[in-house]
């Protein structure tokens, strides 16, 4: 649908538009362009209360085409539980960097949900093992079917363990996904087994307490620490960290956001 002077899209116009395979070649080329000093490092702002927040998250883009965006997301952990709606909801909103023009309004779950997961692709492209192909999957949200889509557009899994507190949330993601991946996928209640087995380990939850633990992690695993989006949350022991190799899209952000 078109305006006097903005495009607007809801959720099911991006989905239609934006492949997982697009997102993913996108993000590469944008932390390229990034690491090699030709756009600058993304701004973030946030307000929280006590069920959830709001985060502001700004970038620019230079080349043919200029442009500023900003993205404005609220995150509420418990919002599907009590009242039956997504955990993140927000807009995205384009501008003209030339003028100021608003160009578009988009709805920002489909993009936040696929951006995210694209970005641990690009990661798992260069620093996972090539022969990887045991994966598990920590919190079992909206967040893991894309990172497993995304995942396995890059590495050739066969077998994933999908955890979750919710135990009903593992089953269903691997119920759902079992149907669309040629993969294994098992719901299983206890994580450090399935961690010490994998070559993959993705968490994406609003943990406040780490959970992943430096004795249950293999020489070599990858880990992409996806869920600590702000300064409360954590996921992954500080021992671990200490003791690995950390790659960081932003050095700034991750030295005062979570984990």
């Amino acid at each position: 649908m078109q305006t006097e002077s903005a495009l607007l899209f809801n959720r099911s116009d991006v989905q239609k538009l934006l492949s997982l395979a697009e997102c993913i070649d996108a993000v590469e080329k944008a932390f390229q362009r990034q690491g090699e000093g030709k756009i600058p490092p993304s701004g973030i702002l946030g307000v929280r209360t006590q069920t959830g927040g709001l985060h502001v998250k700004t970038a620019c883009l230079s080349g043919a085409k200029k442009y500023i965006v900003a993205k404005l997301n609220t995150n509420f952990p418990q919002n599907y539980a009590c009242f039956g709606r997504p955990t993140i909801q927000g807009v995205i909103v384009l501008y003209d960097a030339d003028n100021g023009r608003l160009l578009a309004v988009l709805d920002s779950m489909e993009i936040t949900i696929e951006r995210t997961a694209a970005a641990t692709a690009v990661a798992a492209k260069y620093l996972a093992r090539q022969n990887s192909s045991v994966a598990t999957i920590c919190g079992c949200g909206e967040q893991a079917g894309a990172q497993l889509r995304a995942l396995c557009l890059i590495l050739s899994l066969r077998k994933v363990y999908a955890f979750d507190i919710d135990s009903s949330a593992s089953l269903r993601l691997a119920a759902q996904l079992a149907r669309e991946l040629p993969i294994d996928i098992e719901a299983i209640r206890s994580l450090p087994g399935a961690i010490r087995s994998s070559d993959v380990v993705v968490t994406c939850t609003p943990a406040r307490a780490f959970f992943v633990h430096k004795e249950d992690v293999a020489p070599g695993t990858f880990i992409a620490a996806v869920g600590a989006d702000d300064s409360q949350k954590n996921e992954i022991d500080p021992a671990l960290l200490a003791s690995a190799k950390v790659v960081a899209d932003s050095l700034q952000q991750v030295c005062s956001i979570g984990d």
